[in-house]
């Protein structure tokens, strides 16, 4: 049974599939759906509940909340999809260096992951982004370099296993260089574990995106993100609940999409929990 097929089993995965994607599509069309511009401020319209005109109300400035959740989705996504680009390019770098080679050259690589896996990554963050500067590249930079290690250890091990195979043996036999070994005979067959990590890396960046925006660290308004609207709100949150209601969801329920997306392919491209599934 293909993989595909195994993963459509698991209904709280298709779910989430269905989730990702429209969200996606939500922040790609955002421009063309958003009925009102997003920074538009008519202090006349300040903090009104969510009505048929606005579905879901207006902040303190007046702002239209739902096209600035709308224009939200775009950063939000942005800096997860970007941020976990950067790490998953670093972490297979490393990862299948390390692998790969083993020796010195391991040792001295791993010890590294370990002496970063030892800093909070979101105190380290937080630190990177006072010193540069809050802006959404500084922030999608600063999460990608600092969330690889786990990737990296990922790819390690699956290297610790393929290169002992016939088919590298085989290679190598050939006169094959090593840059031609690694990226076109072992890590293809390394990538089932790195995809699984980077749908739940993605979760893990929006979240983290999420909290430093909420500290004032992350994208600066006028910009809109999630983090910033939930912030923005939370000073009226006795008086326009909807400020802090309707982001909050919007986080809630793409990250535990995402999250459910992972889990789902996780057990279809893992042989032994297919078996287990049988």
């Amino acid at each position: 049974m293909s993989v595909w097929s195994y993963f459509k089993r698991n209904k709280l995965a298709v779910a989430g599939v269905v989730v990702v994607f429209s969200v996606f599509v939500v922040a790609m069309l955002s421009p063309l759906i958003a009925p009102y511009d997003p920074g538009e401020v008519k202090v006349d319209a300040k903090l009104l509940g969510p009505s048929i005109e606005r579905p879901m109300g207006t902040d303190h400035l007046g702002r239209d909340c739902l096209s600035r959740m709308l224009y939200g989705a775009r950063i939000s996504l942005s800096v997860g999809f970007v941020a976990v680009g950067i790490s998953i390019c670093i972490g297979i770098l490393v990862g299948s260096i390390a692998g790969y080679y083993g020796g010195v050259v391991d040792t001295v690589l791993m010890r590294f992951v370990d002496i970063m896996m030892c800093f909070p990554v979101f105190f380290l963050v937080l630190t990177v982004i006072a010193l540069l500067g809050p802006n959404i590249f500084n922030v999608m930079v600063v999460i990608g370099i600092t969330s690889w290690m786990g990737t990296s250890r990922l790819v390690r091990a699956e290297f610790l296993s393929l290169k002992e195979r016939e088919f590298v043996l085989a290679a190598c036999a050939l006169g094959l260089t090593d840059r031609r070994i690694i990226f076109r005979h072992i890590l293809p067959n390394a990538l089932a574990p790195v995809i699984v990590s980077a749908s739940l890396g993605v979760a893990g960046a929006i979240l983290l995106e999420a909290g430093l925006s909420f500290l004032g660290f992350g994208v600066q308004p006028p910009s809109p993100s999630w983090g910033n609207i939930l912030t923005e709100g939370r000073t009226y949150i006795f008086d326009a609940w909807w400020l802090t209601l309707f982001p909050g969801l919007a986080i809630l329920i793409t990250v535990l999409a995402f999250n459910l997306v992972g889990e789902g392919l996780r057990d279809a491209l893992d042989p032994k929990l297919r078996g287990v599934a049988k």
